[in-house]
């Protein structure tokens, strides 16, 4: 699937999907699907030296990478795309990302079809007004399945539309939970040290959880001073947004308290 674009050329730096056309001696071909199929070229020293040895025999036409953009002629078209620059963590959101935006792109085109509307009409009256409000378009959708109507009008979509999609998302989308996670490290050596870092923690809790109306934390020890957060919610977004607003509270406020404090991501 290829999506349509608001704008007819990618920006440098931009994580994009993309569909291998053709590899040459030189490099490769490759269709931007988040752009119309758009063309860019993967020149070899964009692929990491240990992978090149074995690109044509892990990769072929029609095979989908992620790619970041590197260079964008405007006056020409001309893109230039890289693969060694995405990092693994990029390359695995990009990708659940992706099939969550074709699967519901699909779902509202099987709503536009049923209304007798056209492709352009259901990205300009539904799919980019939800992307603009929700950040995400499946996130859209999984709030029209759990609340319904009102998750949609209040992002403006037209009536008409409104009681197919939610019919279609109720039926189709399954809202799942998704975790993201971090380890802490915790130090108080005052008298009352354990109580200053539980009512810090409690604080810093409080704070994610205020991020979103579906947003929970889970704190837990796993071994003093080391600790676990665990951010659970429906969007990744908004989540990530939490988790900086309580990381923020706990790095103001530790030295406060005399609490020595670091974090680290978890993959997930």
């Amino acid at each position: 699937m290829v999506l349509k674009p608001r704008k007819p050329l990618p920006d440098v730096g931009e994580i994009l999907v993309a569909t291998i056309e053709d590899i040459k001696d030189y490099g490769a071909y490759v269709r931007l699907d988040e752009y119309g199929g758009l063309q860019a070229f993967l020149p070899w020293s964009e692929i990491e030296a240990r992978m090149l040895r074995r690109f044509r025999h892990l990769y072929h036409p029609g095979n989908k990478i992620v790619v970041k953009v590197t260079r964008v002629n405007r006056k020409r078209g001309y893109v230039d795309v890289s693969l060694k620059k995405v990092l693994e963590g990029e390359k695995r959101r990009k990708m659940i990302w992706w099939k969550r935006q074709t699967k519901a792109v699909t779902l509202i085109e099987l709503v536009a079809k049923k209304l007798g509307k056209s492709v352009d009409e259901a990205y300009e009256k539904v799919i980019w007004p939800l992307e603009d409000y929700y950040g995400d378009l499946m996130t859209a959708l999984e709030y029209a399945s759990l609340e319904g109507a009102e998750a949609l009008k209040n992002a403006g979509i037209p009536e008409e539309w409104i009681e197919p999609i939610v019919e279609t998302a109720k039926k189709h989308v399954k809202v799942s939970h998704i975790k993201i996670s971090g380890l802490m490290t915790i130090q108080s050596f005052a008298p009352d040290g354990i109580e200053r870092i539980r009512n810090l923690l409690i604080k810093m809790r409080e704070s994610i959880e205020k991020g979103g109306d579906r947003i929970t934390a889970k704190i837990y020890t796993i071994g003093a001073p080391r600790y676990r957060i665990d951010v659970i919610g429906y969007d990744y977004k908004e989540m990530e947004k939490a988790l900086s607003k309580g990381l923020k509270v706990v790095k103001k406020e530790a030295p406060k308290r005399n609490i020595t404090f670091e974090f680290e991501r978890l993959k997930t």
